[in-house]
């Protein structure tokens, strides 16, 4: 009897445990995502306001 109490202990234990993992997993996965969504988002705007500050009739000096 006792045998099946702890198998039943270590099976909600791995559960827990498994559960943790995944979350944070996903967590860190979102986050990844969110930074190249970001990324992608911040060069765009680089560039518009790049392309808007610029004088009309000048063009980028190239080396």
């Amino acid at each position: 009897m006792s045998r099946n109490v702890w198998t039943v202990i270590g099976v909600i234990v791995a559960v827990i445990i498994a559960w943790i993992l995944v979350d944070v997993a996903f967590s860190v996965l979102w986050f990844i995502a969110k930074l190249a969504v970001v990324a992608v988002v911040a060069v765009i705007v680089f560039f518009v306001l790049r392309s808007l500050v610029r004088p009309r009739g000048t063009k980028s000096i190239e080396r």
